[in-house]
């Protein structure tokens, strides 16, 4: 098995349960872990033979310009595609961070974690 993970991803979206986080936006980041059988790769030294890890990158991009109430709706949207565009995965793991959240109080970030 090998482990592809890719961190820090940050993106300005629209998600939130009120109205003016869907308008004025906030910046977001996700971290993303993906288990595959990566032997034949690790061999051919073949990007027909690994997981594409740009497909999943796209995917996230995709998803977070799609706005949501949760963060927990966004990860599992993420999450679903993943597992159909890149049938190599056996597990998955997404960190979704929502930074500064407007909670009444310095709050660096709030995050959502989902594992399939």
């Amino acid at each position: 098995m090998g482990k592809i993970e890719i961190e820090g991803m940050e993106f300005y979206a629209f998600h939130g349960h009120f109205t003016a986080e869907q308008v004025v936006g906030n910046r977001f980041l996700v971290d993303l872990t993906l288990i595959s059988d990566s032997s034949e790769a690790a061999k051919s030294d073949n990007l027909a033979d690994a997981m594409d890890y740009q497909i999943a990158y796209r995917i996230v991009k995709e998803e977070m310009h799609i706005k949501s109430h949760l963060l927990e709706n966004v990860a599992q949207r993420i999450i679903d595609r993943l597992y159909v565009e890149c049938p190599s995965i056996e597990k998955a793991k997404i960190k979704l961070s929502k930074l500064n959240p407007p909670m009444g109080g310095e709050i660096e970030k709030v995050s959502v974690t989902l594992e399939r």
